[in-house]
C-alpha cells in the first residue's frame, strides 16, 4: 500500500528534548517502521500544500496524521481536500494530539476535547476487543513507563468499534482506540505518542500502527451515488 506519514514536525525544529527523541522527527521514526511491505512518504506541515498535493493524496492509500501546537496553521483547503479523500475511501489513523486536529474534529463533528496531564505517568493500554484485526500480535495490553495523561471524557462520537482502553499512573481512563467509518473510508485514533517520550519505538505501539495501516486499506469500490435516481425497473402509471 501507499502510506503518507503527516507530522506538523514543529516540536523538532524547537525543542532539544524531543529532537533527543526523535532526532530524524516523529514522522521519519514512524516511517522507518511502516517501509517493510509498504510505499511510504512522509509529509510536514511547512512543506508546499503541506506536502499534501492532490497528485500525493490521491497517490496515498492510507494517511497517518501527527499534530500538536499547530492545528490552526493547516489550511481549510487542505483539509478539505483530506476530508473528501477519506469520504472516497482513504484510510486514516490519527494518532495521540491529532485528536484536535480540524481534519479529525471535522470528520467527528464534535468538539474532541479531554482532560489532560504530564507526570511521567505509567499508562496500560487494555486490548478491550481481541478479535479485531487491529490488536493482532498484542497481548491482553501494552505498558508504557512514562507517557502523557489523556482522561475522560473524550468529547467524541460513540466510536464505531473500542479497541483499546487506557488506565494511567493517576487513576484516570480514556477510550485509547477508537475506529470509525466515514463514506467509504475507515478512521483510526490512537491515543499514545507524546513528542517528549519515546512511544513510537516500542514494539507493541509499532505492531498496532502497522495492524491499523492494514484493517484501514480502501475497498476497492467507487464512492456511492447520491442525489435524483432514475427508476431500476418500469414504474407503471397510477
Amino acid at each position: 500500500m501507499k502510506v503518507t506519514v503527516w507530522n506538523e514536525n514543529r516540536h523538532e525544529q524547537t525543542s532539544e528534548e524531543v529532537r533527543a527523541v526523535y532526532p530524524d522527527g516523529i514522522h521519519n521514526a514512524i516511517a522507518s517502521f511502516l517501509k517493510d511491505g509498504h510505499d511510504v512518504r512522509t509529509a510536514t506541515l511547512d512543506e508546499a500544500e503541506h506536502g499534501l498535493t492532490d497528485e500525493v493524496l490521491e497517490n496515498t492509500d492510507v494517511l497517518i496524521w501527527w499534530g500538536h501546537v499547530a492545528h490552526e496553521e493547516v489550511a481549510d483547503e487542505t483539509v478539505e481536500k483530506v476530508k473528501n479523500r477519506v469520504l472516497d475511501g482513504m484510510g486514516l489513523i490519527v494518532l495521540h494530539s491529532g485528536h484536535f486536529s480540524k481534519i479529525f474534529k471535522t470528520l467527528m463533528g464534535t468538539g474532541c476535547d479531554l482532560k489532560w496531564r504530564e507526570a511521567d505517568e505509567k499508562e496500560r493500554l487494555w486490548v478491550v476487543n481481541p478479535s479485531h484485526p487491529i490488536t493482532n500480535g498484542i497481548g491482553e495490553y501494552i505498558e508504557l513507563e512514562k507517557e502523557e495523561m489523556y482522561g475522560e471524557h473524550f468529547d467524541i462520537p460513540t466510536p464505531d468499534e473500542l479497541v483499546f482502553v487506557s488506565w494511567f499512573e493517576g487513576g484516570e481512563v480514556f477510550r485509547s482506540g477508537c475506529t470509525f467509518k466515514r463514506g467509504n473510508g475507515k478512521i483510526f485514533y490512537f491515543r499514545p505518542g507524546h513528542e517528549t517520550y519515546p512511544t513510537y519505538y516500542n514494539s507493541g505501539v509499532q505492531q498496532v500502527i502497522k495492524n491499523a495501516v492494514n484493517w484501514a486499506a480502501p475497498a476497492d469500490r467507487a464512492r456511492p451515488v447520491y442525489g435524483k435516481a432514475q427508476p431500476l425497473e418500469t414504474i407503471k402509471p397510477k
